[in-house]
């Protein structure tokens, strides 16, 4: 994967996965369908989730600047 795209979803996967745990967005959602009975199993998806997004996205700024000549 290109530097570029990876860093790319590594941004765009821990902005939606921040939202996701800290504002009240899929609780509204799942509600509205009738599915809160997932909202106990959230925690167990999103802030793995999220960890792995940040993880992600520090991966390519690593590359990106080893590969940046200074």
């Amino acid at each position: 994967m290109k530097d570029g795209t990876l860093l790319k979803v590594g941004i765009i996967g821990t902005v939606v996965a921040a939202l996701c745990c800290f504002t009240p967005v899929l609780v509204i959602l799942l509600g509205a369908v009738g599915l809160s009975a997932a909202l106990g199993l959230l925690d167990y998806v999103l802030l793995p989730a999220l960890a792995l997004f940040i993880a992600i996205t520090v991966y390519a700024l690593w590359k990106r600047k080893k590969t940046v000549p200074d």
